[in-house]
C-alpha cells in the first residue's frame, strides 16, 4: 500500500536534472491537457473550424476522470469485441425464431 506522501510529485531540481522519463511519468500521473480553436475567415464568412482537444494521462488517471470509451470501442477492446459479437448472435437468433414461426423478420440497423 502507498502512502499519500509518496504519491506526491517530487520537485523538480534547480539544476535542471529532470530527465524525460520523469517528465513523462508527471504527465501521465496529472494528465495534461491541450484545447484550442482554429477558424479560418474570409470576409466574415466562416471558411474551416476545426476544434482540438487532446488530453494525455496515464489509463489509471483517465479512468479516475470517467474517461473509459476505449473499453467500449471493438476496435480497441477484445471485451467490447465480444459483447459485439454476443448482441450480433443473440438479434441473429431472434430473426431467425421469427422467420421460422412465419412472420417476416424485424429491419434491424
Amino acid at each position: 500500500m502507498t502512502s499519500p506522501a509518496s504519491r506526491l510529485p517530487q520537485p523538480y531540481s534547480h539544476d535542471g536534472g529532470s530527465n524525460l522519463a520523469d517528465i513523462l511519468e508527471r504527465v501521465l500521473d496529472k494528465g495534461v491537457v491541450i484545447a484550442g480553436d482554429i477558424r479560418i475567415n474570409l470576409l466574415d464568412i466562416e471558411l474551416l473550424t476545426i476544434k482540438l482537444r487532446l488530453i494525455v494521462a496515464s489509463v489509471d488517471k483517465a479512468k479516475e476522470m470517467g474517461i473509459d470509451w476505449w473499453e467500449d470501442d471493438p476496435a480497441l477492446s477484445s471485451r467490447a469485441h465480444r459483447g459485439e459479437l454476443a448482441r450480433e448472435n443473440a438479434e441473429l437468433r431472434e430473426r431467425l425464431a421469427e422467420l421460422e414461426r412465419g412472420g417476416a423478420p424485424r429491419e434491424t440497423e
